[in-house]
């Protein structure tokens, strides 16, 4: 039962009774807690008070007879400013009943005032306080002990980060988010109430904004009309996430006490997290070589007993790029989504990029992946695992085709639909074509002649002098005399296929 007025007026054996019109006080008047009861008749007790305080008087600082509206006037003002919820007059001790002028000046200010009978000492109404205090502060430390014991229990559960999230929820009855080292969301207890509330975007930008400056540290986001607390989690220089509370009425030092707990166990969690996954990254990675070396048989036994049965045959090698810094959550994704599937999923890092086995029909994690975390990929043709070397130089290509060009998933049978001479477009070989060709754009530019659409027409013609002529419209010995001069001015022999051929790519290259 908490310690406010109403719990106070309401106690039968104190026979309080309150002299302020209720309708003409603030909302929720009887409902602030009462820090402490106490007494004074100074003509200024304010240096004695604090927030939260009930002062109880007999009116000592009024005199034998009425104060002036002025003095009730200032004295309550006083009152007020200084955070006191109310006042009891204490009767028949100095006087018999409140003075009308200080009831009036309570009634314009909005201050609580009730009396206290004369056989009611005022160190009852204290220690009636007092009492209430002592057992809501004892409820309290039951209940930070109840909860601090069942976070304690939800530890030890398989998943007991997400369990210690989810059971300090539902202590708080507030929502609870965890946001990654990076920012993003992980966890959220319960499901969709930040993320369908709309106010994500404020409170992810705090957190934000607090993993940048790296060092530990609290904050406050506005969540509508309510602060939501966030806190870092980690060392300074290591952080590895945020927590973040929705608003909560249990947020007092108990509560903090439960928090506190929370964000040690939280921290440690992900410091475990954060050294267990790069663990399991490096086998990861170790298992995909055996792979590469036919070790099929040892790499399905292990997998499956770490994450389920491996992508049963043809599958398609995925080769996706991504930030190091999107590293873990995209295998938290891939991870959540092979726990969707019936079929296997396989995943490692290989050299800057991660490879991934997708099903070759049916549901791919690629779509949701590559749009989640705006990563590029590029796909094989279906393929068994005793080819997988080539299905992995197929993703490979694929992949540095999507970096070159819009980006998105790019299958292999789209690059090979394409051709060899796709490649020539390349910035590492177009380099080479601009030297190769280089004498003859030096030849027309210093001479004002046209040996570059002269060959080039002749190697769109088949080479055929006559066709090349017509196109040209010149006459056959001219095309003639200028493949010639062509030859001269590279310095090779084009009557061989071998030249031809070269140039030709050349000038694929080239544009």
């Amino acid at each position: 039962m908490a310690a406010n007025l109403r719990t106070l007026l309401g106690r039968p054996e104190l026979e309080l009774s309150l002299i302020s019109e209720p309708s003409a006080l603030p909302a929720g008047w009887d409902e602030h807690p009462i820090a402490w009861v106490h007494s004074s008749d100074l003509a200024d007790p304010t240096l004695f008070l604090a927030d939260g305080h009930v002062l109880l008087t007999t009116g000592g600082q009024f005199g034998d007879g009425r104060p002036t509206r002025a003095f009730a006037r200032d004295y309550v003002e006083r009152l007020i400013a200084r955070g006191i919820i109310g006042v009891g007059f204490g009767t028949e001790v100095l006087r018999d009943g409140a003075p009308e002028t200080f009831v009036d000046a309570c009634a314009r200010a909005g201050l609580p005032l009730f009396i206290v009978p004369y056989r009611i000492p005022f160190i009852a109404v204290a220690q009636a306080n007092a009492n209430e205090l002592m057992v809501e502060a004892t409820a309290r430390a039951n209940w930070a002990l109840v909860a601090q014991r069942a976070i304690a229990r939800a530890a030890l559960r398989p998943d007991g980060l997400s369990a210690t999230l989810a059971e300090l929820s539902h202590r708080l009855g507030g929502w609870v988010a965890l946001f990654d080292g990076a920012g993003g969301l992980q966890r959220e207890f319960p499901a969709g109430s930040l993320t369908e509330g709309g106010d994500l975007d404020e409170v992810r930008a705090v957190a934000a904004r607090m993993l940048r400056r790296g060092q530990r540290a609290s904050a406050t986001a506005l969540e509508g009309d309510h602060a939501v607390a966030l806190q870092t989690l980690g060392s300074g220089g290591q952080l590895r996430g945020v927590l973040a509370l929705g608003p909560s009425e249990h947020l007092d030092q108990s509560g903090q006490e439960v928090v506190t707990a929370v964000i040690a166990l939280a921290s440690l969690a992900l410091e475990q997290n954060h050294e267990l996954d790069k663990a399991r990254s490096m086998l990861r990675s170790g298992l995909l070589q055996l792979l590469q070396s036919g070790e099929h048989a040892l790499v399905e036994r292990i997998w499956g007993e770490l994450w389920g049965p491996l992508p049963s045959e043809p599958f398609r090698a995925a080769a996706v790029s991504v930030t190091p810094d999107d590293l873990e959550q995209v295998a938290e994704f891939l991870n959540l989504w092979a726990g969707e599937q019936q079929d296997g999923l396989f995943f490692a890092q290989r050299g800057g990029m991660l490879v991934a086995f997708v099903p070759a029909d049916g549901a791919s994690p690629l779509p949701q992946l590559v749009a989640q975390f705006g990563a590029r990929a590029g796909v094989s043709d279906p393929i068994g695992y005793a080819d997988l070397p080539l299905a992995l130089d197929q993703a490979t290509q694929a992949l540095r085709r999507s970096e070159e060009g819009t980006g998105g998933i790019i299958e292999f049978e789209e690059v090979a639909r394409s051709g060899v001479l796709a490649y020539l477009t390349r910035s590492d070989t177009r380099a080479v074509a601009r030297s190769v060709l280089a004498p003859l754009v030096e030849h027309d530019r210093d001479y004002g002649t046209d040996l570059m659409g002269s060959v080039r027409a002749w190697l769109e013609n088949s080479c055929e002098l006559d066709a090349t002529a017509r196109v040209l419209g010149i006459h056959r010995h001219t095309a003639r005399a200028r493949i010639a001069q062509v030859g001269a001015t590279l310095g090779r022999d084009l009557s061989s296929f071998p030249a031809r051929a070269e140039l030709w790519a050349a000038f694929v290259a080239f544009e």
